[in-house]
């Protein structure tokens, strides 16, 4: 039977991460990377995908939760027998090995434990070479093709078809280690590590980063719970952070809507960047940006959506025919075919991080505005064109009124940046540009007889991207057309308290099938609602969201309320930075949407000495 999404927990060492389920398998492990083959797929397929399961022979009841400020894993079985708690964590990578530590602790009685590894590289499809050490039963090797596995155990493993099993059982107060290492099979075997002492090491480094801390309030905990996921999904060595750590879990049970997220997306950047910089890890917030920098550093025409965790840009998509996937959503895809389409909203993205960075002091104001003025020049030549839009749909370009809002973001950033900062540029060209864009979204991006902006321009379809138009600043949240977009979304889109993105059944995505509520827009209507000062209201709303959360605190990218259940790749990056911002916009004084739209006092002020300066 299928584990459901919300029963998984992550774990990590800032590289890459596996998932872990209540009942103590290991479905999920993509090794050395978030992009790497997956050596346990069985999430994806079957046990016989690879997997890692540890838990009691029987067990009645489990209870699990992270060890405070920690990534650190405690799962506690309890049986007729007593009681364990399994911890699973993952160090922080040491030279060129990972590790992955799980450890057995006896709470009461005397408990048959049994530890079961199907090692698989390659998405589950390569049975590797094993062998044991000197002929000992407590240490294997795998090997097949460059990749290499090592599991050293404190008690004897014996083989068991295509797997190895490990039966034993802990009295009160044992301890039983499982240490898997990955290495090169054209290196030295990766050295043994002490897993009482790296498990010390690892609580000490997660809290020290926590440390950064400081915020107070109703939702704190709910907060560093939030950031810490985000950073078990950043890849230390560059900084980028990846949309999630899985692939192909599917947006509706048995549909074809399931994509490869183990990449970055130029779309989260500003939402992340001001996450991480309110909530005082600026050291993050600048490798994130910085990351961003190098990413899309060449020709502006080439200019992708998304990139690879080292900023790599062939991200070719192709399906995998030997796994069943998710309760049999399939296909099964690597890579992300998206990364070639023409969404316009990027432009905006990458502005409005540039010119954050640089208004909270993470960057220097000339360090990237060559590339910014080409990026924007470059925008002029194409701003009209219709594209695949913020969804990344695949039923043909439209005029997407979202991509024609970022449209106008690009050029107001980069108007404000010569204005604020002091920087070269054809001023009066881009106030021109930036004027004409914003009149011709409102003249076909609103229907007055809807109501509302609209999808695309001539068309009749609401979207939740709409609510993105106060907080990038485009019109002001007080403005009746604001007011009653988002009457009309929470009419049409929402239902059970939660949004979905728009209407499948208008066939604009090219795909069959509907979705779940869509956990990011969902947390953007809370935050009009506190720009339009119903706070009350959208303090209710963001308490039913955080419910949503597993017992762990993770969130999926999308919900379906109606079956009570999780959809979509998991844990979401999105939906974390979401509720990190709207946490700061209910509790904060300086809130995020207020700062991104540019309606804060501090940046009222900052507008009025801009335009006497320039003036004078």
């Amino acid at each position: 039977m299928t584990t459901p999404i919300e029963d998984y927990a992550l774990i990590g060492d800032c590289e890459s991460a596996a998932l872990v389920s209540r009942d103590g398998s290991i479905d999920w492990l993509c090794w050395p990377r978030f992009d790497s083959g997956a050596l346990f797929a069985a999430l994806l397929g079957g046990p016989n995908n690879g997997h890692c399961a540890l838990a009691p022979v029987t067990f009645t009841e489990v209870n699990r939760h992270y060890r405070d400020r920690t990534l650190v894993l405690d799962t506690e079985f309890t049986s007729a027998e007593g009681e364990v708690t399994v911890t699973d964590f993952m160090p922080l990578k040491t030279h060129r090995s990972s590790h992955l530590v799980r450890k057995v602790r006896g709470v009461r009685g005397r408990v048959r434990m049994r530890m079961q590894i199907t090692l698989r590289f390659d998405y589950g499809s390569v049975v590797p070479w094993v062998t044991r050490k000197h002929g000992e039963g407590h240490e294997i090797k795998a090997i097949a093709g460059p990749d290499m596995v090592l599991l050293r155990s404190d008690v004897a493993l014996k083989a068991e078809g295509l797997s190895h099993v490990a039966e034993f059982t802990i009295d009160q107060g044992q301890c039983v280690t499982f240490v898997l290492s990955y290495g090169s099979s054209f290196a030295d075997a990766p050295h043994p590590i002490d897993p009482h002492s790296a498990l010390e090491q690892t609580e000490r480094a997660w809290r020290d980063w926590c440390s950064c801390y400081k915020k107070g309030g109703p939702y704190a905990d709910d907060v560093l719970r939030s950031l810490i996921t985000l950073k078990a999904l950043t890849y230390r060595p560059t900084g980028g952070i990846v949309a999630a750590p899985t692939t192909s879990l599917p947006e509706v049970i048995g549909g074809k809507r399931n994509w490869d997220y183990r990449f970055c997306w130029l779309r989260d950047t500003t939402f992340t960047l001001l996450a991480l910089v309110n909530s005082g890890f600026t050291q993050e917030a600048i490798a994130w940006q910085q990351w961003l920098r190098h990413a899309v550093a060449g020709e502006p025409a080439s200019v992708q959506i998304m990139y690879g965790i080292a900023g790599e840009r062939r991200l070719q998509e192709w399906e995998v025919p030997w796994l069943a996937g998710y309760e049999g959503s399939k296909p099964v895809r690597i890579g992300n075919m998206a990364a070639g389409q023409l969404q316009l909203d990027i432009f905006g993205e990458v502005m409005d991080a540039q010119f954050h960075a640089v208004a909270r002091g993470l960057t220097a104001p000339r360090e990237s505005w060559d590339l910014q003025c080409k990026l924007v020049t470059h925008l002029e030549t194409i701003w009209e064109r219709p594209d695949e839009g913020i969804w990344e749909v695949r039923g043909g370009r439209r005029q997407f009124t979202h991509s024609k809002v970022m449209a106008w973001v690009a050029v107001d950033r980069a108007v404000k940046s010569i204005e604020r900062f002091g920087l070269t540029g054809p001023l009066e060209r881009w106030r021109t540009l930036r004027e004409r864009i914003h009149a011709h979204v409102l003249e076909h991006g609103y229907d007055p007889t809807r109501g509302s902006f609209v999808q695309s321009f001539g068309s009749k379809a609401l979207d939740a991207s709409a609510l993105l138009i106060p907080l990038v600043g485009f019109l002001p949240p007080d403005d009746p057309r604001v007011i009653s977009t988002l009457a009309a979304i929470e009419r049409e889109l929402m239902s059970d308290g939660m949004v979905r993105r728009y209407d499948t059944r208008s066939g604009v995505d090219g795909l069959s099938g509907g979705e779940g509520s869509f956990v990011a827009c969902s947390f953007w209507f809370v935050d009009n609602l506190v720009l339009t000062g119903q706070r009350d209201k959208a303090q209710a709303m963001f308490e039913r969201l955080l419910a949503l959360r597993n017992d762990v605190g993770l969130l999926a990218e999308e919900f379906d309320a109606r079956d009570g259940r999780m959809l979509g790749n998991f844990p979401q990056a999105f939906s974390h930075v979401a509720l990190i911002n709207s946490a700061h916009n209910l509790v904060d004084t300086e809130k995020p949407a207020e700062q991104r739209s540019g309606h804060t006092e501090a940046d009222k002020g900052a507008r009025t000495g801009d335009e006497e300066r320039v003036r004078e």
